[in-house]
């Protein structure tokens, strides 16, 4: 590999770590820094992370600085490498990946690469059947190494797997080399690699017994005699045993003069063909196929596709249908081995349990099977040089796991399945990933089309799409209950449907002929897999009324701090148990949510169940009313208080509140009526109403008005009076804005009646100028200037230059319609001057709004558009949209009117997308108006 202009660069890792750049051996440094190298040459290109090297270099005591003391390292070898390099510049040999680092070399730059290389020309002459060429490459690979892998870095050199695994290729490729001499009758050339590989691993019986009969054949029968005792001797000593039979056998012959056998023909390695067969019923899936095949034909794609995704989603169906796909492709066979990584039956599969069978599956006798893992890995990767092998490695725990069975070869490919995040894997190994989701509604319907009967499906597509519903779509579910159909071809799918919407939320449906293939045992494989704190959790997610939980609704839920809630949702969501489909929003699949709820049942107590209801309410109720305190407009004080519970979150303004109370709508919604169902009165109206500046501000009446109806009523079975009269002037706040005024009026007048009563005179204030504002609305402008005009002394008297903003507004609203332009633009100025000072964004947003009204209505439309423009900004910086919506469509109206037809779509279509419900008055008139505009010629 070039370095510079002319500069050659050599690394070599077979002994102690060297690099020569232009001729010239490098001074490496520190042995820290030489430890790095190290381990990014014995990786030989594939990404180590920061992780494993912090632990390499400190062995899990590593300082709070081992971070930067790794990158600092990389610093300086990068300017060893490539001197003038500037400060902070990756350079061409050590890569910066997501998570580490990666060195780039070739088999001409990295003397591990060249042994490789040579090695797979060995096994193709081998498998041609040449041994003589075999033994060629086998010996001009040995003849790389100067030591042990990594020799000077002692004891890290002897400890860490990757360069235990170096170790294993070249005591293989000893192995092989010797077994290609004897086939050619050399045994004698192989006898100096066979001495040092046999004194490094002198309980390794295969090395052993080969190096008795390479003494041999170079006529040294004493020393090999001698050998033999030494090498008894030892494993009875160290080990307990007696020679293996492969060992007896050659020292047998070494006896009797059987050292040079006649050449024989190597028999032709196995090729395995283990792949389960393809579902007959397989459907679906394009997407993932095509990505999958699109990754494996790309040059230089990657090696390893991880196939992840929730219990019973159909991560083995669609692995073994790929694998049957790609097989052509790979002429020396087909591994497959299920690791039970999730399996309530057996305990999750080794590696070395997994690589011992697949060397048998590759023609390794069983007495040449080493028994320590790393050598076991070494062998596996070896046989694997040189041939083209698809692996299918199903149902993997962790990464960890499958470390070891990932071949060194690029020439294989490997599909693993999991119900994992197996996201190391993308760092260390290159996968690409292939997370698996919900079949879409076709293919869905596609997958129940042959065991059903087409027959069946077209006669009653409604039947078998709420078969589908029942099943969450969740491919295991509508297998299990396509089996039961097929067994049952006289039942109809209308029967079938109507069975499981008769226990909606539970399991009952879904259990298979075999109690292990069911739902429940599926499930259970994930979940008897978390730690007693995530499976707690998980057990009370039904509990939580929302489609979806955040962290904080999750740590409110379990009653733990936020940080240990972020760590227990981690765990539900890597063992798929949840998904995230929105950035920070965990979904639970409805299936799972029923085996949840069992479990609960079943392990927690009535008790503990309710406990947990009641911290969800309470951490909402809190929450609720710190987001409400950002979104105060008029009110100094909140019309309700956070309640007992306590919450972790804080608001930076009304942006922020917003979106909290936008993720939550529905969470919210839902637990205003289990409160109100629950006789909690006082938390039902005072949840409702900490969500009516997010409803006004969001053009959410509908909801609105539902959600405050079940709160008054709550109120009124609760005999609370105050909860009914802030219930009621609330409720005509969502009834104004549905155009309903004569229903505001109503709530209104009521509401001042309990006010009143009650005596709390600063909310009877507000509650007359919000029916000032109503009869604004009415036209009754008269009628709004005689009420409002007396209530803006005492307004000035008490302080509140926000209530005096909003009641300046009304009067300028009322004004401009009855001509009075000069007072209406006199109220909108102090109201903007108030707002400002008080720092009022929506109080702003107003003034302009009617200032623009004023203007219009005197043909000044420059003047008009002006205002309209900074009153849409401002709403929209107090985060309301909905009003923001109303005064862009007059934006846009004043535009097309000055023949601005440009600036007028984008107004109305601006307008349009801030519009939560598109059937709205407005909504369905700017629908309409950029229809007409885009369907002209």
């Amino acid at each position: 590999m070039r370095a510079e202009a002319g500069e050659t660069i050599a690394f070599s890792v077979l002994g102690s770590v060297r690099v020569v750049r232009a001729g010239a051996e490098l001074h490496l440094g520190a042995r820290q820094q030489r430890l790095v190298l190290a381990l990014l040459l014995a990786r030989a290109g594939s990404p180590v992370s920061l992780a494993e090297l912090v632990d390499l270099l400190w062995d899990g005591e590593a300082p709070a600085s081992a971070a930067n003391v790794v990158h600092r390292h990389v610093g300086v070898l990068r300017r060893l490498l490539e001197p003038g390099l500037p400060t902070r510049s990756a350079g061409r040999h050590l890569l910066r990946e997501l998570s580490g680092y990666r060195l780039r070399a070739d088999e001409e730059s990295l003397d591990l690469l060249k042994f490789r290389s040579l090695s797979r020309l060995a096994g193709r002459s081998l498998q041609d059947g040449d041994p003589e060429s075999a033994l060629r490459h086998y010996l001009d690979g040995l003849r790389l190494w100067r030591g042990r892998c990594a020799a000077g870095l002692e004891p890290a050199s002897r400890q860490h797997p990757a360069f235990l695994a170096v170790e294993a290729e070249r005591v293989q490729a000893v192995r092989d080399a010797a077994d290609a001499a004897e086939r050619c009758g050399r045994l004698s050339a192989v006898l100096a690699p066979l001495r040092q590989a046999a004194e490094q691993h002198p309980l390794d019986e295969s090395l052993q017994s080969r190096l008795l009969l390479a003494l041999a054949a170079d006529g040294r029968q004493a020393e090999a005699v001698e050998t033999y005792r030494v090498v008894r001797r030892r494993l009875a000593d160290d080990l307990g045993i007696d020679p293996s039979e492969e060992l007896r056998e050659a020292y047998d012959r070494l006896l009797h003069q059987r050292t040079q056998p006649a050449r024989t023909e190597p028999s032709p390695l196995p090729r395995p063909a283990q792949l389960p067969p393809d579902l007959p019923f397989f459907s679906g899936r394009d997407d993932l196929i095509a990505e999958a095949r699109a990754a494996v034909a790309r040059p230089g794609g990657p090696t390893v596709l991880a196939i992840d995704g929730m219990p019973g989603i159909g991560k083995t169906s669609l692995a073994v249908h790929l694998a049957h796909e790609f097989a052509a492709g790979y002429p020396d066979g087909q591994l497959y081995v299920d690791l039970r990584g999730y399996d309530g039956r057996e305990p999750a599969m080794s590696p070395a349990e997994a690589l011992r069978g697949f060397l048998g599956s590759l023609g390794v006798p069983q007495e040449g099977i080493p028994a320590e893992l790393h050598a076991l890995a070494g062998m596996y990767r070896s046989s694997l040089a040189g041939r083209r092998v698809l692996i299918v490695l199903d149902n993997c725990r962790d990464a960890e796991q499958i470390r070891h069975l990932l071949p060194s070869s690029p020439d294989c490919l490997v599909i693993v399945t999991s119900r994992s995040r197996l996201s190391t894997l993308l760092t260390t190994a290159g996968a690409h990933p292939l997370p698996v989701g919900l079949p879409s509604l076709d293919e869905a319907r596609a997958t129940l089309l042959r065991p059903l009967g087409a027959s069946h499906v077209a006669a009653d597509p409604a039947a078998i799409d709420a078969i589908i519903a029942s099943c969450g779509r969740l491919p295991l579910a509508m297998a299990v209950v396509a089996a039961r159909a097929a067994s049952q071809p006289r039942t109809p799918p209308a029967q079938i449907a109507a069975e499981l919407a008769q226990a909606p939320g539970s399991l009952d449906g879904f259990d298979g002929d075999d109690p292990q293939t069911g739902l429940r045992a599926i499930f259970s494989w994930s979940y008897q897999a978390l730690s007693a704190p995530a499976a707690r959790l998980f057990r009370l997610l039904p509990i939580h009324p929302g489609p979806d939980i955040s962290v904080a609704g999750a740590a409110g839920l379990a009653g733990v701090p936020p940080r240990t809630g972020r760590a227990l949702i981690g765990e539900l969501s890597r063992a798929r148990l949840i998904s995230e489909d929105q950035p920070g929003r965990y979904r639970t699949h409805d299936l799972l949510l029923a085996y949840a709820t069992e479990l609960g049942e079943e392990h927690d107590s009535p008790a503990e169940r309710a406990a947990a209801e009641l911290r969800c309410l309470q951490f909402y109720r809190a929450t609720s009313y710190q987001a409400d305190r950002r979104l105060l407009t008029s009110e100094y004080h909140p019309m309700i208080e956070p309640g007992p519970g306590e919450t972790p979150l804080r608001f930076a303004g009304h942006g922020d509140a917003m979106r909290w109370f936008a993720a939550e709508r529905q969470v919210l919604i839902a637990l205003v009526g289990r409160a109100a169902r629950r006789g909690r009165h006082t938390d039902a109206w005072q949840l409702a109403l900490g969500m009516q500046h997010f409803f006004d501000r969001s053009g959410r009446w509908a909801d609105w008005t539902t959600t405050g109806e079940v709160a008054l009523d709550a109120a009124r079975a609760g005999g609370d009076l105050v909860g009914q009269a802030r219930m009621h002037r609330s409720l005509a706040g969502a009834a104004y804005f549905r155009h309903e005024h004569e229903t505001a009026v109503g709530h209104l007048d009521q509401a001042l009646e309990l006010l009143a009563r009650l005596g709390l005179h600063g909310e009877l204030t507000r509650a007359r100028i919000n029916r000032a504002m109503v009869l604004g609305a009415q036209g009754r402008h008269e009628e709004v200037v005689r009420t409002l005009s007396p209530a803006l002394g005492p307004a000035r008297a008490v302080g509140d230059d926000k209530l005096l903003a909003d009641a300046l507004v009304i009067l300028a609203a009322s004004n401009a319609e009855l001509g009075r332009e000069e007072a209406a633009v006199r109220c909108a100025e102090q109201a903007m001057a108030l707002s400002r000072e008080a720092q009022y964004r929506l109080g702003v947003a107003e003034a302009w709004e009617v200032l623009g009204r004023v203007h219009s209505a005197r043909r000044e439309p420059g003047k008009a558009v002006h205002c309209w423009r900074e009153a849409a900004v401002a709403y929209q910086e107090a985060s309301a949209s909905a009003p923001a919506a109303e005064v862009l469509a007059l934006l846009g109206d004043a535009l097309a009117a000055a023949g601005d037809q440009d600036g007028a779509v984008r107004a109305w279509q601006e307008a349009l997308d801030l519009i939560p419900y598109a059937q709205t008055r407005t909504g369905l008139r700017l629908a309409g108006l950029l229809a007409a505009v885009t369907s002209r010629p």
